[in-house]
C-alpha cells in the first residue's frame, strides 16, 4: 500500500503577476489641489483639467481660489481649503513648506479617508543655491502621514517645472513622476493620475521612507536649471 506521503501532490496554482501598467481608471475622480494658487499647484490644476479631470483649487481664502479658477477656466472650481478637501477624492498638497504642517493639522478631519498626494519639497536657499532640509519625521511626505493618521498618504509630482506646467503652448510634459506610498492600490491610482497628463508616466519608486531622497533631488534640478537655463525633469530608463 502506498502512503499518502509518497503520492505526488499537485502544485498550488501560482498567482498571476500583476502587470505594472494595468492601472485603474481615474477619469471620474475629483482632484483637489491645496495650494492651488501657487505656481506648482496652479500648474498641476491646469494640466489635469486640460486632460479632462474635474479639479478644485483650494486656498486659505476662497476668493483667491475662485479668482485663480476663473483664470484657468476648463471647468476648474475654487474653494477654501476645507471645502476643497471635503469635495475631492484625491487631494494634492502643493502648499509652501513653511505652511505644510499647519495646513495639514487644520484639515485632519476633512482629509480623513482621502487619498493624499504630497508634492512638497522642503528646501532652503542661500548664496550657494538650493539645499535640502531634513524634517524631523524624515520627509514632508512622512510628516503628512504622521499628521494625517486617517488618510492614505502618498508622495509624487515633486520634479515638475511650474513654468512648463503653466505654459499653454507646451502640449506634452516630457517627464516621469516618481510615486511613493505604502499601499499598491493607492500608488496605482496616483500613477494613473500622472498618466492622464500627456508626456508623463507615473513610476512606483518605493515606500514613504524613501521620500526624502526624492524631495531632496529638487535641489539638484534647480542647480541644473540655473546652469543650463532649462526646465529639467526626469526619465527612468529601461522601464516599460
Amino acid at each position: 500500500m502506498t502512503s499518502t506521503s509518497d503520492t505526488p501532490q499537485p502544485e498550488a496554482p501560482k498567482k498571476p503577476v500583476k502587470d505594472p501598467w494595468d492601472l485603474p481608471d481615474v477619469s471620474g475622480l475629483v482632484v483637489g489641489v491645496l495650494g492651488g494658487t501657487g505656481d506648482q499647484g496652479r500648474g498641476l490644476a491646469y494640466r489635469l483639467a486640460r486632460a479632462g479631470q474635474k479639479v478644485i483649487i483650494g486656498s486659505r481664502a476662497a476668493e483667491r481660489a475662485q479668482a485663480a479658477a476663473e483664470e484657468l477656466g476648463l471647468g476648474v472650481e475654487g474653494a477654501d481649503n476645507a471645502e476643497c478637501a471635503r469635495r475631492s477624492d484625491i487631494v494634492i498638497v502643493a502648499v509652501p513648506w513653511d505652511g505644510h504642517a499647519k495646513t495639514l493639522e487644520s484639515l485632519r478631519e476633512e482629509l480623513a479617508g482621502k487619498l493624499v498626494v504630497d508634492c512638497v519639497n522642503p528646501l532652503g536657499f542661500d548664496k550657494k543655491g538650493a539645499y535640502a532640509l531634513k524634517p524631523e519625521e524624515g520627509s514632508a511626505a512622512e510628516q503628512a502621514a504622521a499628521l494625517l493618521p486617517d488618510s492614505r498618504v502618498t508622495a509624487a509630482f515633486h520634479h515638475l517645472s511650474a513654468v512648463l506646467l503653466q505654459d499653454p503652448a507646451v502640449e506634452e510634459i516630457d517627464t516621469d513622476v516618481m510615486v511613493l506610498g505604502e499601499a499598491r492600490a493607492d500608488t496605482d491610482l496616483v500613477q494613473a493620475l500622472a498618466g492622464r497628463i500627456p508626456g508623463m508616466r507615473g513610476i512606483f519608486a518605493g515606500r514613504l521612507r524613501n521620500a526624502h531622497q526624492v524631495e531632496s533631488l529638487v535641489a539638484n534640478l534647480i542647480s541644473v536649471n540655473r546652469r543650463y537655463k532649462a526646465h529639467a525633469g526626469l526619465r527612468v530608463t529601461d522601464v516599460s
